[in-house]
């Protein structure tokens, strides 16, 4: 069970993405969305052939500052009701700061998944065109490890790509095309891509609402294979906003639907009703 409440968040904060190189790039234009903007998910998981409901996760962006300049906050809950608590503790929470034009400058994620409770923190800096990250982890036991990492690309966490994948003109995108996905964490870089699927219209679960959406699968290279780890389904319009998320798990597989939103940027075109 370790890995389902990051399967979960990431699952929340991906739409698409595409690799960035220079610093110039590392900024763009916000047109998704704005200060006060609101996503509420509920999450179910397939026990014994029934889906159960699991949990709720939000998410907030909000305008800020970060040692002393203008930035976007954004934070992400998820909590497992005591229906899962009987198998799987699940108490996260993830923060991130960017600029206005969604350069990252700081990450954390404080995560309780089962017994074990760890912290993940990034502090990000461009010296001389480069992307430097401070990286800080604290383990399970207490231990504080401590990395610098530099790279000559832009790099991103859970967070950051999210506000920026929302800004991308995914019209130009083919079917079948993959999409590079520079995410880290306090660990490692991940090697990690967005294959693109194409379009569909979903019927929300419990609700007659409709939505026309773009639908990724985001798979992760590891052992020397690949897996897909999420399929995602989000709004085909400016917003971009996830509105399905299924994500395959080594002991099952898990779901969360968009459940509310409010303060969107710009009017969901995608509903259908």
């Amino acid at each position: 069970m370790k890995h389902f409440s990051t399967r979960i968040l990431l699952a929340i904060v991906m739409t698409a993405a595409i690799a960035a190189t220079g610093r110039a790039q590392c900024g763009i234009e916000n047109k998704a969305f704005k200060s006060g903007e609101f996503l509420y998910y509920d999450l179910f998981f397939n026990w014994k052939f029934i889906w159960v409901k699991v949990g709720t996760a939000s998410m907030s962006t909000v305008k800020s500052t970060y040692d002393g300049r203008q930035a976007y906050r954004t934070s992400l809950i998820t909590r497992g009701n005591n229906k899962l608590d009987k198998m799987f503790m699940m108490r996260d929470t993830l923060l991130s700061y960017c600029t206005d034009d969604i350069v990252p400058l700081y990450f954390r994620k404080g995560a309780r998944e089962g017994k074990r409770y760890y912290v993940d923190e990034l502090w990000y800096s461009y010296p001389a065109g480069k992307c430097h990250l401070k990286k800080h982890r604290i383990e399970n036991d207490g231990r504080h490890v401590w990395k610098d990492s530099e790279y000559k690309d832009c790099i991103y966490d859970m967070m950051s790509i999210f506000l920026r994948a929302r800004n991308f003109d995914t019209g130009k995108l083919k079917k079948g095309q993959t999409i590079p996905m520079p995410i880290s964490d306090a660990r490692r870089l991940s090697n990690s891509w967005l294959k693109y699927i194409g379009k569909e219209t979903f019927k929300m679960e419990g609700s007659n609402d409709k939505y026309r959406c773009l639908v990724f699968s985001f798979i992760e290279r590891e052992d020397e294979k690949n897996h897909e780890l999420i399929r995602f389904y989000v709004t085909d319009d400016v917003n971009h906003i996830p509105v399905r998320l299924d994500m395959f798990l080594s002991f099952g597989s898990a779901k969360a639907f968009l459940k509310g939103y409010k303060g969107v940027r710009s009017p969901m075109t995608s509903k259908l009703n």
